[in-house]
């Protein structure tokens, strides 16, 4: 059980890009999170520029007020490294819990919005990860939507995590795998 209310996964409509214009681009985009293409224009707008400066900011508490402005939920105690992506249009649904740590370099990705012609192959949708207490990130790794690192969980450096990593867990590579249980250890 998380320390937060997760939300569900939801099915989004594929990428749909209006070359046209940028009022265009922006009225879809609000017309699929239901708001209002100002507010949706303000509000995008906003998290790019928190985006940006949290990748960069040298200061950690910095880093963490700035996506949790941006809706990342955040617990107590937690680390963010330089230069690391939290999903640039759904921070919503990332969930980091209490003395988490997540090294430079890291992505975060929670959603998937290809073009059309792939909806036989990829789903368009978001989907909410959950790092755990005390879980570690090791440098240059991605998290994928839907994907939740479980308490006390190790990811190592530059591996690609697509499915739940168990608590007290070492995960590692492309295509991930869980290498040792160290529960005993805890």
């Amino acid at each position: 059980m998380s320390q937060f209310n997760v939300r569900e996964s939801i099915n989004i409509p594929y990428f749909d890009h209006d070359d046209s214009s940028l009022k265009n681009t922006i009225k879809n985009s609000s017309a699929r999170r239901n708001i209002s293409p100002l507010r949706f224009a303000v509000r995008k707008t906003r998290n790019i520029l928190l985006a940006r400066w949290s990748y960069a900011c040298p200061l950690n508490s910095l880093r963490i007020k700035m996506n949790r402005k941006r809706g990342v939920s955040i617990g107590h105690n937690v680390y963010i490294g330089l230069h690391t992506t939290i999903d640039n249009a759904y921070p919503e649904y990332v969930y980091i819990e209490d003395d988490a740590s997540i090294a430079e370099g890291v992505q975060i990705i929670a959603h998937s919005n290809p073009y059309p012609h792939f909806q036989n192959i990829v789903e368009s949708s978001v989907a909410p990860i959950v790092i755990k207490k005390g879980a570690w990130i090791g440098s240059g790794s991605i998290i994928l939507r839907g994907v939740t690192i479980g308490e006390n969980a190790i990811v190592t450096a530059g591996a690609v995590i697509d499915k739940d990593v168990p608590d007290c867990s070492l995960a590692q590579g492309n295509p991930m795998k869980i290498i040792t249980d160290y529960s005993a250890l805890m």
